[in-house]
């Protein structure tokens, strides 16, 4: 499982969106594997990629909760800035990856298994728990956006992020 953990943790960091949020996610895959185990004839790394995603979904479905309770004015937080300064040019790899973080996380694991870890359409599927059709779908969705976010620029122009 050790040689397993970079190629799940490269794709928790497509998952989360950054390397803090991966490195959790990652660790947890990797406690529920050991712990629960890993079915009878089933590959270990698709299945670390698909405990990967619905630990990522449950956290998801976690801050929504804990979204929507905040919004609640009693408990509403003080307002706060972000120090964050977004310097564009060339495209770089934190480019992509604010691209890649406007997708929905559908998209993104569809794109993180196939495009970056090399699945097959099937394999994907199998980890996703999808049919490959629904793979093909999101791949040509997630595709088409983020070319629409990278591409046709000329350095130096800002890109655009709906």
């Amino acid at each position: 499982m050790l040689d397993k953990l970079p190629r799940l943790r490269r794709f928790a960091r497509g998952l989360a969106g950054n390397a803090a949020d991966a490195d959790d996610l990652t660790q947890a895959t990797a406690e529920k594997v050991l712990t629960a185990g890993v079915p009878d004839e089933v590959d270990v790394l698709r299945w670390m990629f698909k405990v990967c995603r619905n630990l990522f979904i449950d956290q998801i479905r976690a801050r929504e909760v804990r979204r929507r309770a905040a919004e609640r004015p009693e408990l509403a937080p003080e307002t706060s800035i972000s120090g964050e300064d977004v310097v564009f040019g060339e495209l770089s790899l934190s480019e992509v990856d604010r691209a890649m973080a406007t997708l929905n996380e559908d998209q993104r694991a569809v794109i993180m298994l196939v495009a970056v870890e090399g699945l097959s359409y099937r394999e994907a599927a199998e980890a996703l728990d999808v049919r490959i059709g629904t793979v093909m779908s999101r791949l040509a969705r997630a595709r088409a956006a983020l070319a629409e976010r990278l591409g046709g620029r000329s350095g130096g122009e800002e890109p655009v992020y709906d």
